[in-house]
């Protein structure tokens, strides 16, 4: 158990790496913007850029996991994403007008990160049974949050080196973490099958079958939450610096409050259900509710300096209340020769949710600041109410085994 334990702390490196591919830029979206010489929109797409072709990059590792394995996929995707980091890096350094480059690099990078953190999520969902599932879904969940708390901070103090150097970091993190991966995560046998796609698809399409109503809206709940979470961070970036007057660090600091508190909330909420063995889609419900409640409040606290990131940080809490819970009825809801597809699937809808998020939130915030935070609020109360009504935990957890 302590080596499975210490496999999933090694793996939990591979969520902290993949969301640092948009959480350390989104600080220095103004100064990326300002050298650039592009609009917020377009500095909005760099996160676009990376996280549209993972998601249509996703399902496809997934098979291939199932087929061949997860770690020969892992580490070859590792090194790619730092790869699409040293282009941008290098294209920034050398070219008078890199903006094209660097969004091709950030596609390169998108397909790098389709085979890490959803992957690492269905590797520990193959070693442990489902109480032990939901606290190594938690301290994935964390890394992930983690990843975000620290990664405002990383980009900052990188940034004073030189804005591009961002893009090289994520090259010299690949490289060590591939190493840990192939030397020290076992994977569990048994949890590949070589079977036709055609009757892969098949499997799965049984699985949704059975379980779709329950699968389709835990995917809702996560694509949801991360287009508010990537929408709002984006927006926040900006306004720390307009309203506000802070850059550098302390502006990192600021924005790692609501992922701190989601990082936190994520890693407690993990270790509660899996005590529990219960309460997943109450602790969707409550999380969803507390979202839209944020949602609601911050439009009206944009001017002040204490008020506005403490009720981010209460959007960060409601955010750590949703994504274990999903994360762990996902993985719990198939047999670990699908469970690659199945996570993958729903590591694509949260990658469509990241991908939608900053240039949706700067296209209503065209239209007004209120109608942005009311449109995000909105759809994670729809979302809460029918997740709670439509998802059957029962149904949902009766067949995921390790």
């Amino acid at each position: 158990m302590q080596n499975k334990k210490l496999m999933v702390v090694i793996l939990s490196t591979v969520p902290f790496l993949m969301v640092l591919g948009n959480s350390m830029l989104i600080p220095e979206f103004p100064t990326i913007k300002n050298e650039l010489n592009i609009t917020q929109f377009q500095v909005g797409l760099l996160i676009t850029f990376f996280s549209a072709p993972a998601a249509v990059a996703i399902p496809f590792l997934g098979y291939l996991s199932d087929r061949i394995g997860r770690k020969i996929i892992i580490i070859p995707c590792i090194i790619l994403y730092g790869l699409g980091g040293a282009i941008a890096g290098t294209a920034s350094a050398l070219l008078s007008n890199p903006y094209a480059v660097i969004l091709g690099a950030r596609v390169i990078q998108g397909l790098g990160a389709a085979g890490t953190g959803p992957l690492a999520m269905a590797l520990a969902g193959d070693m442990f049974k489902t109480k032990e599932r939901s606290e190594s879904m938690g301290i994935l969940e964390a890394a992930n949050g983690m990843g975000k708390v620290l990664s405002p901070i990383i980009g900052a103090a990188v940034a004073l080196i030189v804005w591009y150097a961002l893009f090289f970091s994520y090259a010299l993190l690949s490289v060590p973490i591939a190493i840990l991966i192939w030397i020290l995560v076992k994977e569990p046998k048994g949890n590949v099958e070589k079977r036709p796609f055609g009757k892969y698809i098949g499997a799965i399409a049984e699985i949704f079958k059975q379980k779709g109503v329950s699968l389709l809206f835990n995917f809702l709940a996560g694509m949801v939450v991360l287009f508010i979470l990537f929408g709002v961070l984006s927006f926040t970036s900006d306004i720390l610096v307009t309203n506000f007057n802070l850059g550098g660090i302390i502006k990192g600091m600021v924005l790692s409050i609501p992922l701190l508190s989601m990082s936190v909330t994520a890693y407690l909420t993990g270790l509660f259900l899996r005590k529990k063995g219960k309460y997943y889609k109450l602790a969707l419900f409550a999380g969803m509710i507390i979202v839209s409640v944020a949602m609601g409040i911050l439009p009206f606290c944009c001017e002040s300096v204490y008020v506005y990131p403490a009720i981010l940080g209460v959007l960060g809490l409601g955010s750590g209340l949703v994504l274990p819970a999903i994360n762990t009825m996902v993985t719990s809801a198939t047999q670990s020769e699908q469970r690659g597809g199945v996570t993958s699937l729903y590591g694509a809808v949260r990658f469509i949710g990241v991908a939608l998020g900053p240039p949706a939130f700067s296209l209503l915030q065209d239209i007004s600041i209120p109608v942005m935070f009311f449109f995000g609020g909105g759809l994670a109360l729809i979302s809460g109410i029918l997740g709670f009504i439509l998802i059957k935990e029962k149904v949902i957890m009766g067949t995921g085994n390790a």
